[in-house]
């Protein structure tokens, strides 16, 4: 009998491709989003056709985790292929070239730069105004489109504790077109029309559902408010956990639970979040079909994934920040040549994973600095083992720790939390106290970070250190009596 050997497997099996054989790579993230789609299941009523439609061509990761649960940190672990607790990234910034250490490190567009590929980036791929613009050609040959950026009503629609403009939500412009993430669809699919000879990589980044969750009217109508499901909470969550834990996300303007309910904003938050995700799905379809229609699909690898989650009530508070499940658990879709179909992977993974998996599945030589492991196994097999958990840090020392079956918490104090997720997937019963489950604890803690690089210089925004035996929160110490900020 004679065997077929297609692109599909030379892709995953040949050491060497021809430049005219390797794939291309379609790299599209999405900002702030949680397992709130489709193909993770994470909201009943979630919207998400596109990304549906995506999942049903290729592999959905269903526990796949975030390195960090902040955007600057979360993004440049997986561009760098290295984690936080090595680079000493932790925060809103700075730029990890400030460290001499890491300033000649290859991010993934320059290791695919250097392998022949052309790379294209537009849209929110490196945090906000990360790379420096001076910094930016040496990372991709193009960086557009310049000057999108969000438009915002004259007046706030709600009026939070903390009045930075970004933490809003309600419907918001009245046109899709109006919106700068229809913008950034645009001008991908017009790239991809265009697209050069040789393989390349395109980075498409949008912002939906990031704060402020602003989408026009008719994503809003297909989640009516009084038919909406809101998500489980429990009153009394915070009771077992350690102090140490609401320190990670101690002063923050995203308002808590109970500032949203006593101020009748619970309901329109969850309803924006939704209509923001479906906004956002109708964008990559524009891609998606732009990619279709160029005629180089089948030759063009398509991962999709968010830089960390968001909650919205569990726990008592809403944005990100945290070491639990709603914060780190992100969607991870591989689609294209070689990759499974219709395939869903229960194996923990990690967004670091990236950069190894797709220098493996285009055939370009390893970056051996990688402290990720290529899900290549996984994307052939989806029941195929993986030796490791995957491992969130925010801040040093802090660092959660990710297996199908439980989820491990250690804080930089000392303290614990540890989850039977597979009969507690909310996370409501922390059972690092019992006894039983001590070495189930021990086995888990090897996996965390035994050590933890200091911030980065000039580091900023949500830093917390643990500096002879007290916590800092960007600055300033938090003594043992001082409230939980509930507002």
């Amino acid at each position: 009998m004679r065997t077929l050997i297609t692109l599909a497997s030379v892709a995953f099996f040949a050491p060497t491709l021809s430049a005219a054989e390797k794939p291309n790579v379609l790299f599209v993230a999405i900002d702030d989003l949680n397992d709130w789609v489709g193909p993770l299941g994470g909201h009943p009523q979630s919207k998400t056709p596109n990304l549906d439609k995506l999942a049903k061509r290729g592999t959905t990761f269903t526990n796949t985790h975030c390195q960090s649960p902040l955007c600057n940190p979360s993004r440049t672990s997986i561009l760098t292929g290295l984690r936080p607790s090595t680079t000493g990234v932790y925060a809103l910034a700075p730029w990890f070239r400030t460290s001499e250490k890491f300033k000649d490190h290859s991010t993934i567009f320059q290791w695919f730069k250097k392998n022949g590929y052309s790379t294209i980036s537009t849209g929110k791929i490196f945090h906000g105004g990360y790379p420096p613009k001076a910094e930016r050609p040496a990372e991709v040959d193009t960086f557009g489109p310049a000057g999108v950026i969000q438009p915002r009503p004259k007046v706030k629609f709600v009026k939070t504790p903390d009045p930075i403009p970004l933490m809003d939500w309600g419907a918001f412009p009245e046109k899709d077109e109006e919106c700068f993430d229809y913008s950034i669809a645009t001008w991908a699919a017009k790239k991809l029309k265009e697209a050069p000879k040789g393989p390349w990589f395109m980075a498409v980044g949008f912002q939906h559902p990031h704060v402020p969750c602003y989408a026009p009217q008719k994503w809003f109508d297909l989640y009516p408010a009084d038919k909406l499901t809101m998500p489980k909470v429990k009153a009394d969550d915070r009771d077992d956990l350690p102090r140490f834990a609401s320190y990670l996300h101690w002063k923050l303007p995203e308002p808590r639970l109970k500032w949203l309910e006593e101020n009748k904003q619970w309901t329109p938050l969850v309803r924006a979040y939704l209509a923001s995700i479906s906004f956002v799905d109708a964008q990559v379809g524009r891609v998606l079909d732009a990619l279709a229609e160029s005629g180089q699909e089948k030759n063009t690898i398509v991962v999709l994934w968010s830089d960390h989650g968001w909650h919205l009530g569990e726990k008592g508070i809403s944005g990100k920040n945290t070491l639990w499940e709603r914060s780190t658990r992100v969607p991870l879709i591989f689609a294209g040549p070689g990759i499974a179909a219709n395939a869903k992977c229960s194996r923990p993974a990690e967004l670091l994973d990236l950069y190894p998996t797709l220098l493996e599945v285009c055939s370009l030589p390893p970056n051996k600095t990688n402290e990720g492991i290529s899900l290549i196994p996984q994307l052939k097999n989806s029941k195929a083992a993986r030796e490791r958990p995957a491992i969130t840090t925010h801040n040093p020392g802090n660092h959660g720790v990710r297996t199908e079956n439980w989820r491990y918490i250690v804080y930089a104090d000392g303290s614990e939390e540890l989850y039977d997720v597979v009969n507690d997937p909310h996370e409501w019963n922390n059972l690092a106290k019992e006894p039983k489950f001590a070495n189930v604890k021990k086995q888990l803690a090897k996996w965390a970070p035994a050590k933890s690089a200091a911030p980065l210089p000039g580091s900023a925004g949500r830093i917390l250190t643990f500096d002879n035996g007290i916590p800092v929160w960007e600055g300033k110490p938090i003594g043992p009596n001082d409230p939980f900020p509930d507002k």
